[in-house]
């Protein structure tokens, strides 16, 4: 096991990171302003571009579509757009479309409500689930199609991670058959913690680049994948697909599985330290050189002493506490190596990103996870065990947001309807804002465009009053608007009245009043949008 020594002489760790460098906590100064910027994304769909093969039960509408040159995009729009994140289970475990009739009629009433698109989850495990290099893209094909007849933009998440905890969760995807085979023959492709439990939800970034799927590396399986997506959906590009959210890690984000991503909801109410990991024989392979590179090889052997179990409080374990050793020359060389190899993550899948969908006038995003429950300590353990090197005396999200700009990336990240005195009354170290305050001042230094999110489906107007105050933190003073948000997510709870009359009041406030198509007075004082369909309808077609 890994033992710090304050006696340890000092040294760089740039060996793991070259792009590392010795960056401090920025604090948040009304008067910054970087520089002005200038984000225009083509939306357009060009009638000349080949369909390379596309097949389609539906293509002759396709095919119509583009030989006459209709034009399919929504006009430009003022402000903010707002996107709705489509069901878990809007594909069935057989990668087809579910319950046609609702989805269309829900398309049609959030088209209506000003809405600027749909965002929908494109599972690794359901189009390349039985074979490598075999993809099944049909049911993906239908909703697109589905989503450009009502007149909504579609944002794509490539997700190579896991859905679900097991067979018996509803909501259950798991990664393919054949990269699971492939787990079984050798553990150690899945991420392991110092108690030796395996995560299966992503594989271990500690083989991005070795051969280990059949001959293909796991960074060259996902350029594969987003390589076909591209070739298949080209028509759709630039069009109707206008982003391409791209998976980095469990749950979509760029993180290590710290924490299961099914407790992500619920994980700072019971202040979840988090668990390095960093055993499988990959990972402690690099780790173990890095450690022989500075001389320091009893540092290799594993991640930090007294890092506490899942649950408990960070100033009753060795690592965490205010003078624990994260503030040691061994707390710095590993926290150095874990988050730098998490950054070496991001950079292999964004330059692939880059490369493939470059010209295709569609915008990439990455995500960051909101791990805010330790944010008032001053280690900041939940987001050290993530990979996040942040602490009360360092940004950890910088060298992240200069990442996503080397590569034109935009930056997503949920938790906007939160609030600091409420989450506090549960725990007092817990600060959804500040954390997000810091996120997005990064994101304006860096000049990089920001997608936000909300964490649980709260429909109340004080939710969206947040998310709205939240938005204006980042966008304020700037030119050009480059801030949306993704409504997560759509159910039959958004199309009842009430619900309905705070989330169409929201998006108009969002985005330019002029974009309504239809609007009714309800006697409040705001126009409130409504669909063609009623309200009542769409939710009993959702209740299913």
């Amino acid at each position: 096991m890994a033992i710090a020594s304050p006696s340890a002489p000092s040294f760089s760790a740039s060996f793991c990171c070259s792009r590392n460098e010795p960056t401090r906590i920025v604090r948040f100064h009304r008067t910054c302003r970087p520089a002005q910027r200038l984000l225009t994304i083509t939306a357009r769909l060009n009638s000349s571009t080949p369909s390379n093969g596309f097949v389609s039960p539906d293509n002759g509408d396709l095919q119509d579509e583009l030989q006459h040159g209709v034009s399919l995009s929504h006009h430009r729009r003022k402000g903010s757009p707002v996107f709705v994140k489509l069901p878990v289970d809007a594909m069935n475990s057989s990668g087809q479309m579910r319950r046609r009739k609702a989805m269309a009629q829900s398309f049609r009433a959030i088209a209506a409500a000003g809405v600027e698109g749909v965002v929908m989850d494109v599972w690794w495990g359901l189009v390349e689930r039985d074979a490598p290099g075999v993809y099944d893209w049909l049911g993906y094909q239908e909703i697109f199609l589905l989503a450009r007849r009502c007149g909504l933009k579609v944002r794509a998440v490539i997700a190579f991670h896991q859905c679900g905890t097991g067979p018996s969760d509803p909501f259950w995807i798991p990664l393919p058959q054949w990269v699971l085979e492939e787990m079984d023959k050798d553990p150690d492709l899945a991420y392991a913690n110092r108690f030796g439990r395996r995560n299966m939800e992503y594989i271990s970034l500690g083989c991005d680049i070795l051969p280990v799927l059949r001959g293909r590396s796991p960074i060259q399986a996902y350029a594969d994948f987003m390589r076909n997506f591209r070739d298949t959906f080209r028509p759709f590009l630039g069009g109707t697909i206008t982003g391409i959210q791209v998976g980095l890690g469990p749950a979509g984000e760029l993180r290590y599985p710290s924490f299961p991503s099914e407790k992500q909801t619920w994980a700072w109410r019971f202040r979840e330290l988090g668990e390095f990991h960093c055993y499988d024989k990959y990972m402690l392979a690099s780790l173990n050189a890095c450690a022989r590179e500075v001389g320091m090889q009893e540092w290799g052997n594993g991640g930090p002493i007294g890092g506490g179990n899942l649950v408990r409080d960070a100033e009753n374990t060795e690592f965490f506490k205010a003078a624990g050793s994260w503030n040691t020359p061994y707390g710095e060389f590993f926290l150095e190596w874990y988050s730098g190899m998490l950054l070496l993550h991001g950079e292999r899948i964004c330059s692939e990103a880059e490369t493939i969908f470059r010209g295709t006038e569609v915008n990439t995003s990455g995500k960051v996870s909101a791990i805010h429950w330790h944010y008032g300590t001053q280690s900041h353990p939940s987001e050290l065990t993530a990979g996040y090197y942040n602490t009360s005396i360092r940004d950890g999200y910088l060298p992240i947001a200069r990442m996503f700009g080397r590569y034109g990336f935009t930056l997503c990240c949920s938790c906007f309807e939160m609030k600091d005195a409420e989450e506090q009354q549960i725990n007092l170290t817990c600060s959804p804002e500040g954390f997000l305050k810091q996120l997005l001042l990064a994101a304006r230094i860096c000049d990089i465009p920001l997608e936000g999110e909300n964490s649980a489906t709260s429909l109340d107007d004080e939710a969206f009053q947040q998310v709205l105050k939240m938005s204006k933190f980042y966008s304020e003073g700037l030119v050009t608007s480059s801030f949306s948000f993704n409504f997560v997510r759509m159910d039959k709870n958004l199309f009842e009245y009430r619900n309905w009359v705070n989330f169409t009041r929201f998006v108009k406030r969002m985005s330019d009043p002029n974009i309504f198509r239809a609007k009714l007075d309800f006697g409040g004082g705001d126009e409130i949008c409504v669909s063609s369909a009623s309200t009542a309808d769409v939710g009993a077609i959702l209740a299913y």
